[in-house]
């Protein structure tokens, strides 16, 4: 059965306004497509390439900063502790002490010690900061800025980009003096000199790398460890690494001590150390360091009234680096020792020695006197001079005329040889006293030949050119005949007077003739001036010293150590003193007495002036010092109107009147003899004479030395 119908409903619309009517029945229209050929190409161009160099320059610049921070992080793990860095020396230094203990020379790299940026003076650290980078502090070790204005700079100057001004920053330049991390390496084939300029090329690719390990730097160190790297290692002229050594190498100070004038002049010196060297130019040091003043004036690191003291008041050099004493001496020290422990130490080294600035200086201030007084505008000769005392310590060297306070120059005082001349005399007649001869033995001053083979007839003639008869060998020695010279260098022999020569230092090769008696032998003027040193004090050789002590900077104890240089006897003594007297008679009246000391100093000495006047000799000594004097061309050119007794005895006299000015006048250990024991042959008692003896003993003489 079904259940009753129930009606459905009427459907009924619902009640609608016009409007909303309209808008259900009415789709929305579309806005116009425009047709296919109506499209702007240049927007849809640019849209395009837009698109394209986003999507590639996002990714792109992505990767390249991830290399960079790569690139940075690698440099980061390879660098040490900030403390590893501040000796960047591949060698050790020597410093020189004089015979009182102060320094006068360096030689090597110098390395003070370790400075900080916290402890340096703060006049330095400002004035470094003023000149280099003003901007260290705010960069991260680049400073785009500064590069743009270098290469605006290098370009308006016609140079190229990267030629000229660099912009670096302090940490830039840092990370070049660290050579990017390589270190010197003396296998490689590359000297140091050309390991640091190979470290300082100016290319693209290694001005990348230098930015690279610059930021790596910012990262791994702070900006006060990264400055102190660099104070530390920076070089600054004259062999000095580090503002610490430079500070003591120009002011004799430490770098905490620096005045802002000083502090000016040391920061002057890291653009060009070699042209801005107080001790090359000390007024164009001066210049540069007022400019740096200005600079830190600018940078309210100086206020106007200090800046101006500082100016008024510029850095001067210390004694020792004003002196620029001891050039030629100091490089004949480092000689003197074994060479790991001078040119070629790794270590620091501290040498004592015999040098003494006082003599030096009135060496070279004599030398200077003579020449600006007697000698011709201009002249191109040269000289050289050594003082040493009787046992063989050396306190004087000039090797020459210039020396510009550089090593390596060359030093006419033990690298020429030259023939001696007359100066080798005094070694012949040392052989005939030493054979028991006196001083007033007699010899025949005449015409005499000798046969010498291979060369022939050698006939020697007397400077005058004129023969002066009997006379005594000290007549002689001090009148320098030649003639009788060679009659006693025949008598005595050969053998004998090379004997004394080479025993007393002399180690050139002699002559084989008769012609050695006159000096044709060469010879250095250290050699002869220590020769003449032996006959000073008795007799002995003398080996020539001027260090005396050498040890490792730091150590109480010596590695080396010289207590004297005199050797074994090479003549008796009664000889020398005999000798001595004859070699006075020298300046009071023979050759040069042109050497006669004020005050009635005694005074021995030897002039020598050598065929074709192309050296001039002059040798001698008083109860303290020696000394020898060399003049001459190093091309061998004669000397015009100059002998020994010349101008070299008045340079040797103004150097030893300056060196004894304060010393009490004393006696020279001469042994003077009685006056005349013999007497010409025509004046001798004829036979039946009661002295028969006498007479056979003259006679033999006078035939041995001539009628």
């Amino acid at each position: 059965m079904s259940g009753p119908k129930t009606k459905r409903p009427t459907l009924v619309a619902d009640k609608r306004t016009p409007t909303e009517t309209v808008k259900k029945t009415r789709p929305k229209a579309k806005p116009a497509r425009p047709k296919r050929g109506s499209r702007n190409p240049v927007m849809w161009l640019f849209r395009t390439v837009t698109r394209l160099i986003w999507g590639i320059g996002w990714r792109v610049g992505a990767l390249s900063v991830l290399a960079l921070a790569v690139a940075v992080l690698f440099y980061t793990a390879t660098l040490p502790p900030a403390s590893a860095l501040l000796d960047g020396r591949s060698r050790g230094s020597v410093t020189l002490l004089d015979r009182d203990g102060q320094i006068y020379a360096w030689r090597g790299e110098q390395f003070g010690g370790q400075i900080t940026a916290e402890t340096v003076s703060p006049h330095l650290k400002h004035a470094v900061l003023a000149t280099e980078d003003k901007r260290f502090y705010s960069h991260f070790g680049i400073s785009p800025r500064g590069v743009a204005s270098a290469v605006r700079i290098n370009l308006r100057e016609g140079r190229g980009p990267l030629q000229g001004h660099g912009g670096s920053t302090i940490t830039q330049q840092t990370a070049k003096l660290l050579c990017l991390g390589s270190d010197f390496n003396p296998d490689a084939g590359l000297t140091e000199a050309e390991f640091e300029t190979d470290c300082r090329r100016t290319t693209l690719a290694r001005k990348i790398k230098e930015a690279l390990y610059a930021m790596a730097m910012e990262v791994r160190y702070s900006k006060n460890e990264i400055l102190t790297i660099y104070l530390n290692r920076a070089y600054l002229g004259a062999g000095a690494r580090g503002f610490e050594a430079a500070a003591q190498r120009y002011f004799g100070i430490s770098a905490n001590e620096l005045l802002p004038s000083e502090a000016a002049m040391l920061a002057g010196l890291l653009v060009a150390p070699t042209r801005y060297a107080p001790t090359a130019n000390l007024q164009r040091s001066q210049d540069r360091a007022n400019l740096i003043l200005g600079l830190m004036e600018a940078q309210d690191y100086l206020s106007a009234e200090d800046a101006s003291f500082a100016k008024a008041n510029p850095a001067v050099l210390s004694q020792a680096a004003e002196a620029r004493a001891g050039g030629y001496f100091a490089d004949w020290v480092m000689d003197q020792g074994p060479s790991f422990l001078t040119e070629d130490t790794t270590e620091d080294v501290v040498v004592r020695s015999t040098f003494d600035p006082d003599i030096q200086t009135s060496a070279e201030e004599a030398l200077q006197f003579v020449f600006d007084t007697k000698v011709r505008k201009g002249s191109e000769a040269q000289a050289a001079i050594v003082v040493m005392t009787a046992d063989g310590a050396v306190r004087a060297m000039v090797g020459g005329r210039k020396f510009r306070g550089v090593a390596g120059q060359f030093n006419r005082a033990i690298q020429a040889k030259r023939q001696t001349g007359s100066a080798f005399k005094p070694f012949v007649y040392a052989a005939a006293l030493d054979l028991g001869y006196s001083p007033n033995t007699t010899v025949r001053d005449e015409p005499t030949c000798w046969d010498v083979p291979v060369s022939g007839e050698w006939c020697p003639a007397n400077y005058d050119n004129t023969f002066h008869g009997t006379v005594t060998l000290t007549e002689a020695f001090y009148r320098s005949l030649n003639i009788p010279a060679v009659k006693v260098f025949d008598r005595v022999g050969r053998e004998a007077v090379s004997t004394i020569a080479t025993d007393f230092g002399i180690e050139s090769d002699l002559a084989l003739g008769p012609a050695l008696a006159l000096g044709t032998s060469e010879s250095t003027l250290l050699e002869m001036t220590a020769a003449y040193a032996g006959i000073l004090n008795g007799g002995s050789s003398v080996e020539p010293y001027g260090l005396v002590e050498l040890s490792l900077k730091g150590d109480d104890t010596p590695m080396m150590e010289q207590e004297g240089g005199i050797g074994e006897r090479v003549i008796t003594q009664p000889a020398a003193e005999q000798l001595v007297y004859m070699m006075s008679q020298v300046i009071e009246r023979g050759t040069s007495t042109r050497a006669q000391l004020p005050g009635g100093r005694p005074a021995a000495g030897k002039s020598g002036t050598t065929q074709a006047a192309r050296d001039a000799w002059f040798i001698g000594f008083t109860a303290d010092y020696v000394a020898g004097v060399w003049i001459g061309y190093d091309d061998n050119t004669p000397l015009t109107g100059v002998t020994g007794g010349g101008l070299p005895a008045e340079i040797w006299k103004e150097t030893m009147t300056r060196i004894h000015a304060d010393l009490p006048i004393r006696p020279l250990p001469m042994q003077v003899p009685d006056q005349m024991v013999q007497t010409p042959r025509t004046e001798r008692s004829q036979p039946g004479s009661d002295n028969v003896v006498e007479n056979v003993i003259l006679n033999i003489l006078n035939d041995v030395f001539g009628r």
